[in-house]
Protein backbone atom coordinates (compact mmCIF):
# COMPACT_ATOMS: atom_id res chain seq x y z
CA UNK A 1 0.00 0.00 0.00
CA UNK A 2 2.95 2.33 0.83
CA UNK A 3 4.41 1.59 -2.50
CA UNK A 4 1.10 2.69 -4.49
CA UNK A 5 0.42 5.78 -2.59
CA UNK A 6 4.17 6.22 -3.18
CA UNK A 7 3.60 5.90 -7.11
CA UNK A 8 0.93 7.92 -6.90
CA UNK A 9 2.66 10.77 -5.24
CA UNK A 10 5.68 10.57 -7.57
CA UNK A 11 5.49 12.73 -10.70
CA UNK A 12 5.25 9.97 -13.38
CA UNK A 13 1.90 8.51 -11.59
CA UNK A 14 0.28 11.98 -11.03
CA UNK A 15 0.59 12.76 -14.82
CA UNK A 16 -0.75 9.53 -15.84
CA UNK A 17 -4.31 10.66 -13.47
CA UNK A 18 -4.17 14.26 -14.87
CA UNK A 19 -4.19 11.89 -18.37
CA UNK A 20 -6.82 9.80 -17.29
CA UNK A 21 -9.19 12.32 -15.60
CA UNK A 22 -8.82 14.77 -18.96
CA UNK A 23 -9.47 11.83 -20.95
CA UNK A 24 -12.47 11.18 -18.79
CA UNK A 25 -13.67 15.02 -19.70
CA UNK A 26 -13.18 14.51 -23.22
CA UNK A 27 -15.40 11.28 -23.55
CA UNK A 28 -18.22 12.79 -21.88
CA UNK A 29 -18.43 15.70 -23.81
CA UNK A 30 -18.13 13.77 -27.25
CA UNK A 31 -20.90 11.33 -24.90
CA UNK A 32 -22.80 15.36 -24.61
CA UNK A 33 -22.07 16.10 -28.47
CA UNK A 34 -23.10 13.09 -29.80
CA UNK A 35 -26.43 13.15 -27.20
CA UNK A 36 -27.24 16.48 -28.45
CA UNK A 37 -27.26 15.53 -32.33
CA UNK A 38 -29.60 13.21 -31.27
CA UNK A 39 -32.05 14.99 -29.85
CA UNK A 40 -31.72 17.97 -32.83
CA UNK A 41 -32.87 15.17 -34.95
CA UNK A 42 -35.72 14.11 -32.54
CA UNK A 43 -36.89 18.09 -32.09
CA UNK A 44 -36.81 18.00 -36.14
CA UNK A 45 -39.15 15.49 -36.51
CA UNK A 46 -41.51 16.02 -33.18
CA UNK A 47 -41.90 19.74 -34.96
CA UNK A 48 -42.82 18.58 -38.19
CA UNK A 49 -45.41 16.24 -36.90
CA UNK A 50 -46.45 19.07 -34.31
CA UNK A 51 -46.98 21.84 -37.51
CA UNK A 52 -48.49 19.34 -39.73
CA UNK A 53 -51.01 17.89 -36.87
CA UNK A 54 -51.68 21.75 -35.87
CA UNK A 55 -52.43 23.01 -39.13
CA UNK A 56 -54.58 19.66 -40.28
CA UNK A 57 -56.52 19.95 -37.07
CA UNK A 58 -57.31 23.79 -38.35
CA UNK A 59 -57.97 22.04 -41.85
CA UNK A 60 -60.40 19.49 -40.24
CA UNK A 61 -62.52 21.97 -38.45
CA UNK A 62 -63.75 23.31 -41.74
CA UNK A 63 -63.66 20.10 -44.10
CA UNK A 64 -65.01 17.09 -42.43
CA UNK A 65 -62.73 14.11 -42.49
CA UNK A 66 -65.57 11.72 -44.09
CA UNK A 67 -65.50 13.97 -46.53
CA UNK A 68 -61.50 14.01 -47.19
CA UNK A 69 -61.13 10.72 -47.34
CA UNK A 70 -64.62 9.69 -49.73
CA UNK A 71 -64.90 12.48 -51.91
CA UNK A 72 -63.74 11.60 -55.78
CA UNK A 73 -62.90 14.84 -56.75
CA UNK A 74 -60.06 17.04 -55.79
CA UNK A 75 -60.51 21.06 -56.86
CA UNK A 76 -59.46 22.93 -53.70
CA UNK A 77 -58.84 25.86 -55.60
CA UNK A 78 -61.90 26.24 -57.28
CA UNK A 79 -64.85 28.53 -56.09
CA UNK A 80 -67.30 25.31 -55.38
CA UNK A 81 -63.81 22.80 -53.33
CA UNK A 82 -64.09 19.20 -53.49
CA UNK A 83 -61.10 17.92 -50.88
CA UNK A 84 -61.09 14.05 -51.72
CA UNK A 85 -57.14 12.96 -51.21
CA UNK A 86 -58.25 9.48 -52.33
CA UNK A 87 -57.85 11.35 -56.06
CA UNK A 88 -53.68 12.35 -54.78
CA UNK A 89 -53.37 8.78 -53.49
CA UNK A 90 -53.92 7.14 -56.47
CA UNK A 91 -51.53 9.17 -58.49
CA UNK A 92 -48.53 8.45 -55.38
CA UNK A 93 -49.25 4.62 -55.25
CA UNK A 94 -49.67 3.87 -59.30
CA UNK A 95 -46.30 6.02 -59.77
CA UNK A 96 -45.27 4.54 -56.78
CA UNK A 97 -45.93 0.83 -58.16
CA UNK A 98 -44.90 1.26 -61.29
CA UNK A 99 -41.18 2.57 -60.17
CA UNK A 100 -41.44 -0.68 -58.00
CA UNK A 101 -41.76 -2.80 -60.36
CA UNK A 102 -38.61 -1.66 -62.30
CA UNK A 103 -35.90 -1.01 -59.20
CA UNK A 104 -36.38 -3.52 -56.89
CA UNK A 105 -36.42 -6.56 -59.45
CA UNK A 106 -33.73 -4.43 -61.67
CA UNK A 107 -31.84 -3.45 -57.94
CA UNK A 108 -31.93 -6.65 -56.65
CA UNK A 109 -29.99 -8.50 -59.80
CA UNK A 110 -27.64 -6.09 -59.71
CA UNK A 111 -26.85 -6.87 -56.09
CA UNK A 112 -26.41 -10.04 -56.24
CA UNK A 113 -24.20 -9.85 -59.47
CA UNK A 114 -21.82 -6.94 -57.48
CA UNK A 115 -21.63 -8.89 -54.33
CA UNK A 116 -21.63 -13.21 -55.30
CA UNK A 117 -20.03 -13.09 -58.89
CA UNK A 118 -19.02 -9.64 -59.88
CA UNK A 119 -14.72 -9.54 -59.57
CA UNK A 120 -12.96 -7.13 -57.26
CA UNK A 121 -11.97 -4.55 -59.76
CA UNK A 122 -14.97 -4.58 -61.41
CA UNK A 123 -16.91 -3.97 -58.15
CA UNK A 124 -14.89 -0.76 -57.49
CA UNK A 125 -15.74 0.50 -60.71
CA UNK A 126 -19.60 -0.39 -61.00
CA UNK A 127 -20.60 0.63 -57.21
CA UNK A 128 -19.47 4.15 -57.57
CA UNK A 129 -20.77 4.26 -60.39
CA UNK A 130 -24.77 3.48 -59.73
CA UNK A 131 -23.83 5.76 -56.30
CA UNK A 132 -23.49 8.60 -58.22
CA UNK A 133 -26.89 8.14 -60.02
CA UNK A 134 -28.43 8.94 -57.07
CA UNK A 135 -26.69 11.95 -56.79
CA UNK A 136 -28.43 13.39 -59.83
CA UNK A 137 -30.93 15.99 -59.02
CA UNK A 138 -34.19 14.86 -59.82
CA UNK A 139 -35.24 17.62 -61.93
CA UNK A 140 -32.92 16.26 -64.63
CA UNK A 141 -34.32 13.18 -64.11
CA UNK A 142 -38.13 14.63 -64.93
CA UNK A 143 -36.94 16.79 -67.87
CA UNK A 144 -35.41 13.47 -69.21
CA UNK A 145 -38.65 11.50 -68.72
CA UNK A 146 -40.53 14.01 -70.56
CA UNK A 147 -38.37 15.02 -73.23
CA UNK A 148 -36.76 11.22 -74.07
CA UNK A 149 -38.57 8.83 -72.70
CA UNK A 150 -42.21 9.54 -73.01
CA UNK A 151 -41.28 10.07 -77.04
CA UNK A 152 -39.83 6.48 -77.03
CA UNK A 153 -43.09 5.38 -74.90
CA UNK A 154 -45.20 7.07 -77.76
CA UNK A 155 -43.79 4.95 -80.50
CA UNK A 156 -44.85 1.78 -78.70
CA UNK A 157 -48.62 3.17 -77.32
CA UNK A 158 -49.80 5.75 -79.84
CA UNK A 159 -52.16 8.02 -77.75
CA UNK A 160 -50.18 8.12 -74.99
CA UNK A 161 -50.73 11.69 -73.81
CA UNK A 162 -47.30 14.17 -73.12
CA UNK A 163 -47.70 13.98 -69.66
CA UNK A 164 -48.36 10.55 -67.91
CA UNK A 165 -47.62 8.15 -64.73
CA UNK A 166 -46.17 5.63 -67.04
CA UNK A 167 -43.27 7.45 -67.91
CA UNK A 168 -42.92 9.64 -64.26
CA UNK A 169 -42.86 6.07 -62.71
CA UNK A 170 -40.38 4.48 -65.32
CA UNK A 171 -37.91 7.16 -64.37
CA UNK A 172 -38.64 7.02 -60.56
CA UNK A 173 -37.93 3.66 -61.10
CA UNK A 174 -34.35 3.92 -62.44
CA UNK A 175 -33.90 6.16 -60.20
CA UNK A 176 -34.51 4.55 -56.95
CA UNK A 177 -31.73 1.63 -58.76
CA UNK A 178 -29.13 2.72 -56.92
CA UNK A 179 -30.62 3.07 -53.31
CA UNK A 180 -31.85 -0.76 -53.47
CA UNK A 181 -28.77 -2.33 -55.43
CA UNK A 182 -26.11 -0.24 -52.97
CA UNK A 183 -27.94 -1.09 -49.15
CA UNK A 184 -28.64 -4.61 -51.02
CA UNK A 185 -25.22 -5.32 -51.71
CA UNK A 186 -24.08 -4.15 -48.67
CA UNK A 187 -26.58 -6.32 -47.01
CA UNK A 188 -25.10 -9.60 -48.91
CA UNK A 189 -21.55 -8.64 -48.49
CA UNK A 190 -22.07 -8.67 -44.79
CA UNK A 191 -23.39 -12.49 -44.76
CA UNK A 192 -20.66 -14.85 -43.36
CA UNK A 193 -18.42 -16.22 -45.85
CA UNK A 194 -19.14 -20.20 -44.06
CA UNK A 195 -22.29 -19.82 -45.17
CA UNK A 196 -21.22 -19.60 -48.66
CA UNK A 197 -18.18 -22.37 -48.10
CA UNK A 198 -21.14 -24.86 -46.74
CA UNK A 199 -23.20 -24.36 -49.50
CA UNK A 200 -20.14 -25.33 -52.18
CA UNK A 201 -19.14 -27.92 -50.02
CA UNK A 202 -22.86 -29.64 -50.54
CA UNK A 203 -22.14 -29.49 -54.24
CA UNK A 204 -24.28 -26.13 -54.71
CA UNK A 205 -23.64 -23.46 -57.63
CA UNK A 206 -22.58 -19.92 -57.03
CA UNK A 207 -26.16 -19.16 -58.58
CA UNK A 208 -27.18 -21.65 -55.93
CA UNK A 209 -25.70 -20.32 -53.32
CA UNK A 210 -26.84 -16.68 -54.31
CA UNK A 211 -30.24 -17.42 -54.11
CA UNK A 212 -30.90 -19.99 -51.77
CA UNK A 213 -28.37 -18.99 -49.11
CA UNK A 214 -26.89 -15.66 -49.39
CA UNK A 215 -30.31 -13.54 -50.04
CA UNK A 216 -32.34 -15.35 -47.49
CA UNK A 217 -29.35 -14.75 -44.69
CA UNK A 218 -29.04 -11.13 -46.04
CA UNK A 219 -33.13 -10.36 -46.38
CA UNK A 220 -33.48 -8.21 -43.32
CA UNK A 221 -30.91 -5.77 -44.95
CA UNK A 222 -32.70 -6.03 -48.32
CA UNK A 223 -35.79 -5.68 -47.07
CA UNK A 224 -34.52 -2.23 -45.22
CA UNK A 225 -33.30 -1.41 -49.15
CA UNK A 226 -36.99 -2.14 -50.43
CA UNK A 227 -38.25 -0.01 -47.38
CA UNK A 228 -36.27 3.04 -48.45
CA UNK A 229 -37.02 2.64 -51.93
CA UNK A 230 -41.09 2.91 -51.44
CA UNK A 231 -40.38 5.56 -49.25
CA UNK A 232 -38.45 7.32 -52.01
CA UNK A 233 -40.95 6.77 -54.79
CA UNK A 234 -43.66 7.58 -52.32
CA UNK A 235 -42.10 11.14 -51.40
CA UNK A 236 -40.45 12.03 -54.76
CA UNK A 237 -41.53 15.36 -56.13
CA UNK A 238 -39.99 16.58 -59.17
CA UNK A 239 -40.32 13.77 -61.05
CA UNK A 240 -43.67 13.69 -60.94
CA UNK A 241 -44.41 17.42 -61.03
CA UNK A 242 -42.54 17.27 -64.40
CA UNK A 243 -43.73 14.20 -66.16
CA UNK A 244 -47.10 13.75 -64.57
CA UNK A 245 -49.23 16.58 -65.84
CA UNK A 246 -50.24 17.81 -61.97
CA UNK A 247 -53.79 17.19 -63.06
CA UNK A 248 -55.63 15.36 -60.17
CA UNK A 249 -57.65 12.68 -61.67
CA UNK A 250 -58.80 9.50 -59.96
CA UNK A 251 -57.20 7.05 -61.90
CA UNK A 252 -55.03 4.08 -61.41
CA UNK A 253 -54.05 4.16 -65.51
CA UNK A 254 -50.44 4.73 -65.93
CA UNK A 255 -51.09 6.12 -69.49
CA UNK A 256 -53.07 9.09 -68.25
CA UNK A 257 -52.03 12.39 -66.65
CA UNK A 258 -52.69 12.38 -63.17
CA UNK A 259 -51.18 14.57 -59.40
CA UNK A 260 -49.67 13.11 -56.44
CA UNK A 261 -49.17 14.12 -52.95
CA UNK A 262 -46.10 16.44 -53.56
CA UNK A 263 -46.81 17.54 -56.83
CA UNK A 264 -49.85 19.28 -55.50
CA UNK A 265 -48.09 20.72 -52.14
CA UNK A 266 -45.06 22.06 -54.92
CA UNK A 267 -47.99 23.72 -56.55
CA UNK A 268 -49.88 25.14 -54.21
CA UNK A 269 -46.50 26.37 -52.15
CA UNK A 270 -45.65 28.64 -54.67
CA UNK A 271 -47.19 31.54 -52.51
CA UNK A 272 -50.30 32.11 -54.67
CA UNK A 273 -52.48 31.66 -51.52
CA UNK A 274 -53.04 33.23 -48.75
CA UNK A 275 -51.26 32.01 -45.46
CA UNK A 276 -54.46 30.65 -43.12
CA UNK A 277 -56.82 30.27 -45.92
CA UNK A 278 -58.35 26.75 -46.23
CA UNK A 279 -56.58 26.34 -49.75
CA UNK A 280 -53.50 26.94 -47.90
CA UNK A 281 -54.04 24.34 -45.31
CA UNK A 282 -54.70 21.91 -47.99
CA UNK A 283 -50.69 20.73 -47.97
CA UNK A 284 -50.79 20.43 -44.25
CA UNK A 285 -53.79 17.68 -44.55
CA UNK A 286 -51.82 16.25 -47.21
CA UNK A 287 -48.65 16.55 -46.24
CA UNK A 288 -49.95 14.46 -43.06
CA UNK A 289 -51.34 11.94 -44.95
CA UNK A 290 -48.19 11.22 -46.65
CA UNK A 291 -46.88 11.18 -43.79
CA UNK A 292 -48.61 8.40 -42.20
CA UNK A 293 -48.37 6.73 -45.55
CA UNK A 294 -44.58 6.50 -44.84
CA UNK A 295 -44.53 5.91 -41.58
CA UNK A 296 -47.04 2.72 -42.78
CA UNK A 297 -44.50 1.42 -45.34
CA UNK A 298 -41.46 2.08 -41.95
CA UNK A 299 -43.49 -0.21 -39.78
CA UNK A 300 -43.77 -2.76 -42.07
CA UNK A 301 -39.92 -2.57 -42.97
CA UNK A 302 -39.30 -2.33 -38.70
CA UNK A 303 -41.61 -5.32 -39.02
CA UNK A 304 -40.02 -7.16 -41.62
CA UNK A 305 -36.55 -6.49 -40.28
CA UNK A 306 -37.04 -7.95 -37.12
CA UNK A 307 -38.94 -11.00 -38.16
CA UNK A 308 -36.42 -12.64 -40.65
CA UNK A 309 -33.53 -11.55 -38.18
CA UNK A 310 -34.73 -13.60 -35.69
CA UNK A 311 -35.35 -16.50 -37.89
CA UNK A 312 -31.59 -16.42 -39.83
Amino acid sequence: MASIAQDIKSPAGAGRLAYNSRRHINERIIEWLLLAAALVAVATTLGIVFILVKESLSFFAVVPLWDFLTDDQWTPLFSDPHFGIVVLLSGTLTSSLIALTVAIPLGTVIAIYLSEFASERVREIWKPVLELLAGIPTIIYGYFALFFLTPILQQFIPGLPGFNLLSAGLMMGIMIVPYISSISEDAMRAVPMALREGSYSMGATRLQTALRVVVPAAFSGIAAAYILGISRAVGETMIVAVAAGMQPNLTMNPTEPAATITAYIVQVAKGDLPHGSVGYQTIFAAGLTLFLVTLVFNLAGFWLKRRFREVY
